[in-house]
C-alpha cells in the first residue's frame, strides 16, 4: 500500500539523492523539491483550461540546458489550432518556485511571456504569445484536494508531481485580435520536480467538469514498477486515491479494479521534434470521458460527459 504523507517534508537529502520518507503521496501540495545537480533535473508548472469555447495549455519549464516554454489554443467550434513554443539555451532567466502552490512562476523569450502568481485563494495566470493572450483567475475552494505523488525510479531518479482538477476559472482569453470572457471553466495543473532518466514515454489522462464535483486522474509507463501511481478519482473536491496500476489500450481504454473508462476524442493533435540526441513525440486528444470510476468507499461514480484529454508522450531528454 502507498503511504500517505500527512506532513511537510524535504524530497532530497543533503547530498541530492531522494529521501526515502518523501516517497509518497499526499492531499494537498506537502513536499519542498530541495534540488540538486545539472543534466537530468526537471522543472515544469504546465496548465491546461477548459472553456466552452477554447483549450488552452501553457508550459512553462526548466529542463537544465533549455527552457521550453509554450502557448496553445484550440478553437473548439472551427478546430484550428494557434501555437508558439520557444526553447531558450540554459533556461536564462526562468524563475521555479520549490513548493507548489506558493510564490511565482515565471517564464520569458522568443516571444512568450507566462506568469504563475499563487496566493491564499488561488492562483492568477498570464500569458503572452504571438496571438495570444490569457488573463485568468484560478480559485482555490476551501477544502479542495489535489494528488501529490513521488515517483521513485532509483535515489538518483525521481519525480515529483502534483496533478490539481477541476479548479474554477474565470477571466479573459484573446486570440486573433477577438475576445472571449472565460466563464463556466475549469483548470487542471501537472506540477512537476524531479531527475529523470535519458527515455520515459508516458500515458496521462485528466476530465473535469465545470465547478470539479467530478473529475478524473489516470497515469500510466511512467510509473509502471515503482509501487506509486498518480491515479485519483475527484468527488467534490475529495480525492480517492487508486492505488492499482492500469491497463491502457488503444483507441483510449484504460481500466483497473476500480477503473472502467473509454475516451472519445474530438481533436488530435500530433507534435514530434528531433535534434540529435534530444526529442519528443506527443500524441495529445481532447475528447470526452465515459465510464466509471470506484471511490474509497466502494460506490461507483459515473464519468459520462466529463472533459479532458487523454496523451501519449515519448521524450529522450
Amino acid at each position: 500500500m502507498e503511504q500517505e504523507i500527512t506532513e511537510g517534508v524535504e524530497l532530497c537529502l543533503a547530498d541530492g539523492r531522494l529521501n526515502p520518507g518523501a516517497v509518497g503521496w499526499t492531499r494537498r501540495p506537502l513536499h519542498r523539491a530541495n534540488l540538486r545537480g545539472w543534466g537530468r533535473v526537471k522543472r515544469w508548472e504546465y496548465w491546461g483550461i477548459v472553456t466552452p469555447t477554447h483549450i488552452v495549455g501553457l508550459v512553462a519549464s526548466s529542463l537544465d540546458y533549455a527552457g521550453v516554454y509554450g502557448v496553445y489554443v484550440l478553437d473548439r467550434e472551427s478546430g484550428v489550432e494557434t501555437s508558439k513554443d520557444v526553447a531558450v539555451p540554459f533556461a536564462r532567466g526562468v524563475v521555479m518556485p520549490d513548493r507548489s502552490g506558493v510564490g511565482t512562476a515565471a517564464v520569458r523569450g522568443g516571444g512568450v511571456r507566462i506568469e504563475i502568481r499563487n496566493g491564499d485563494g488561488g492562483t492568477r495566470i498570464r500569458a503572452v504569445a504571438p496571438g495570444v493572450m490569457v488573463d485568468v483567475e484560478v480559485a482555490l475552494p476551501e477544502g479542495h484536494e489535489s494528488l501529490g505523488v513521488v515517483v521513485p525510479w532509483g535515489t538518483k531518479r525521481f519525480q515529483y508531481t502534483v496533478k490539481d482538477l477541476g479548479r474554477p476559472v474565470t477571466g479573459r482569453l484573446k486570440v486573433h485580435g477577438r475576445e472571449f470572457v472565460v466563464e463556466d471553466a475549469f483548470a487542471v495543473l501537472d506540477h512537476g520536480r524531479g531527475k529523470w532518466p535519458y527515455s520515459v514515454r508516458w500515458n496521462w489522462a485528466a476530465g473535469s467538469e465545470p465547478g470539479g464535483g467530478r473529475a478524473i486522474q489516470l497515469g500510466g509507463q511512467w510509473t509502471d514498477g515503482t509501487g506509486m501511481t498518480e491515479n485519483g478519482l475527484f468527488v467534490d473536491g475529495r480525492l480517492h486515491k487508486i492505488h492499482d496500476e492500469l491497463t491502457w489500450e488503444q483507441p483510449w481504454r484504460i481500466s483497473g479494479a476500480r477503473v472502467e473508462v473509454e475516451f472519445r476524442p474530438f481533436h488530435v493533435r500530433r507534435a514530434r521534434t528531433e535534434l540529435g540526441l534530444v526529442g519528443n513525440r506527443t500524441e495529445q486528444c481532447f475528447g470526452h470521458f465515459i465510464g466509471r470510476a470506484q471511490t474509497d468507499e466502494g460506490a461507483w461514480i459515473d464519468l459520462d460527459g466529463l472533459t479532458g484529454w487523454a496523451e501519449e508522450v515519448h521524450n529522450r531528454w
